[in-house]
């Protein structure tokens, strides 16, 4: 067993963007780049060039090199790489979601529970410096009960260029939902410590991504036009979990309002509010001692690489011997959340879930 992440070989599957990044903090942490694989040529001469490594057109040959991967590729791809990895009991660190369906999100679960490494779901918005201080201070008890959460994840113009895997259902699984509503249902449920999920009630919509009418003023990448998106642009839910507690769920890639990435925590004791982008916090709070008041408190904290830290947490489990928690059971959950938002929109009404068994 290895005792340090400088020990741990390590290859991207997926040499585009994502990778390429994932690849730099691999770097900066000191963890060996061993080699990457990916279907395009140029992708793999532009990352060979780039990073002076070996680089694969078979993850297999790519897996006979390395102790763990990091997975950057389209949705539809993560089971067939995933598994094959864990297969051979290889570390796998897997870019969210967990698939583009929840049948192919089960197998990969069925998978990591059976293989002899860890895998863990890349839900970086967990390691914000300002989500970590809200979560310590609920497990200290200072906000009470915790029971609502306001979930907003809304770009006003933030749509990836139509044609690309992001706007084809058959490859990502879905629009906005499925890429930012992902990090937004991780994170609410993550705050309240992941309880059972009993009923989902949600609309996903399509309003913008389909208009040639529109000014896309921040979309990334070659537009193909609107023929070439068939996913969700927009996405609201209401969620009841187990205890009467609740997630209101707002997630965007277009709207004709600012953007917002905002999370409100409401609890018994004490409420807090964050920005992701823009790493601010306040806690709201109310005391009897004295005259009755309302306290709000601004806490500052320093910005970080959640990327960075999310990778560091990841090697420094292989290091350790230690868990990385239950990563992918909580990715999972996620995925029944989205696949149940689908369903509800679909039908137009409530989904139950059945058994309480976190969606």
């Amino acid at each position: 067993m290895t005792t340090d992440r400088t020990e741990i070989r390590t290859g991207i599957v997926g040499l585009g963007n994502i990778g390429q990044y994932h690849a730099e903090r691999l770097l900066e942490l000191g963890v060996p780049l061993s080699g990457g694989m990916d279907v395009s040529a140029d992708a793999r001469r532009r990352f060979a060039r780039r990073y002076d490594v070996d680089v694969y057109e078979d993850h297999q040959e790519l897996f006979d090199v390395v102790d763990a991967v990091v997975i950057t590729t389209p949705n539809k791809f993560h089971e067939e790489y995933a598994v094959a990895a864990l297969e051979r009991d290889i570390h796998v660190l897997l870019e969210k979601p967990l698939a583009h369906t929840l049948e192919s999100g089960e197998r990969i679960a069925a998978a990591a529970d059976e293989a002899d490494s860890y895998c863990m779901i890349g839900f970086n918005n967990r390691f914000a410096n300002t989500v970590q201080i809200v979560k310590n201070r609920i497990e200290r008890g200072e906000f009470g009960d915790v029971a609502h959460v306001e979930a907003n994840y809304v770009r006003r113009r933030g749509v990836p260029g139509r044609g690309s895997w992001f706007t084809r259902r058959a490859i990502a699984g879905g629009g906005a939902l499925i890429d930012l509503g992902v990090h937004a249902i991780d994170l609410a449920l993550y705050l309240l410590a992941y309880p059972d999920i009993v009923e989902i009630n949600g609309v996903t919509r399509s309003e913008f991504g389909r208009r040639d009418d529109y000014a896309y003023i921040e979309m990334w990448g070659d537009d193909a036009g609107p023929g070439n998106f068939d996913v969700d642009d927009s996405a609201s839910a209401f969620i009841r979990c187990d205890g009467s507690r609740t997630i209101a769920l707002d997630v965007a890639w277009a709207t004709n309002r600012p953007s917002n990435h905002e999370f409100v925590v409401r609890g018994t004791e004490a409420a807090a509010r964050f920005d992701l982008l823009e790493n601010d916090l306040s806690i709201y709070s109310a005391s009897t001692t004295g005259p009755d008041h309302l306290e709000d408190t601004s806490v500052t904290t320093r910005g970080n690489d959640t990327h960075t830290d999310e990778q560091r947490a990841f090697f420094d489990a292989i290091a350790t011997d230690r868990d990385v928690g239950e990563s992918v059971e909580h990715a999972l959950a996620v995925q029944r959340v989205v696949d149940a938002i689908y369903r509800s929109s679909e039908t137009e009404r409530a989904v139950q879930i059945d058994g309480g068994d976190g969606a």
